[in-house]
């Protein structure tokens, strides 16, 4: 999988407006072979940005139902800092159910996997995979694809805030792709050598993203470096 995103990666970086996101997201849902992706972020001043494959109707209609308020996998995602399957999620209240149901009659699938992402200056955004099939079959794409999409999710989020309105520098220089995939696999718990075969470099080469990451973080060591990308929502696991 990560040879066939790559491409669509690639194009990622070149985006130039919002408007490109939405067809990076198509083909990465063709790329994943699932029913949707969504991208929704809330900005420092509660503005709401999203794309996805959802259906129109059913993005206006959560709107104008005021769903925000009510979906499990926002309030549920907001507390968390770790991917989370819907099905961990509280569905139990009335309103819950009734939204689930909702969702269900406008072709939103029944399983879903959203990572939580947390930006500067408060950003909070999710990107959600959602399909439609048995819980055996979801969880074993989830256990396949869960370092990809995370990847997937700070790549897609890092260009989104691009284009955020009066957006200001931040002092700290960012993290490259690899920086970033490298730190990512660390956090997850790879030492250097299996995180290296992941990457498919030498662990000589993998020093030195880890090296340049540990300078951009100004972090005292790896360990450190890895809770600093955490803490500050660079990435997550």
């Amino acid at each position: 999988m990560a040879a066939q995103i790559a491409p669509i990666l690639d194009d990622l970086e070149q985006a130039s407006a919002l408007e490109h996101l939405q067809t990076v997201i198509e083909r990465l849902r063709d790329s994943f072979a699932v029913d949707h992706l969504v991208y929704h972020w809330v900005n420092s001043s509660g503005e709401q940005y999203g794309c996805g494959t959802y259906d129109p109707v059913w993005v206006q209609r959560y709107i104008d139902q005021g769903y925000l308020r009510i979906d499990p996998v926002i309030s549920g995602c907001f507390q968390r800092f770790h991917p989370v399957d819907w099905k961990r999620l509280d569905w139990s209240s009335k309103a819950a159910r009734a939204f689930l149901q909702d969702a269900l009659g406008h072709g939103v699938g029944n399983q879903g996997f959203s990572i939580p992402i947390r930006g500067p200056n408060g950003q909070f955004a999710l990107f959600t995979v959602n399909h439609s099939c048995d819980d055996a079959t979801w969880e074993a794409f989830t256990e396949r694809h869960r370092k990809d999409l995370i990847l997937v999710a700070h790549y897609f989020n890092q260009k989104a805030l691009e284009f955020e309105p009066g957006r200001t520098p931040e002092p700290a220089q960012a993290l490259s792709p690899r920086e970033l995939e490298a730190m990512t696999l660390l956090a997850v718990g790879y030492n250097r050598a299996q995180a290296a075969q992941s990457l498919d470099i030498s662990e000589h080469t993998l020093r030195v993203y880890i090296e340049s990451a540990r300078f951009k973080l100004g972090a005292l060591n790896t360990t450190h470096a890895v809770a600093r990308a955490l803490s500050r929502g660079i990435i997550v696991v």
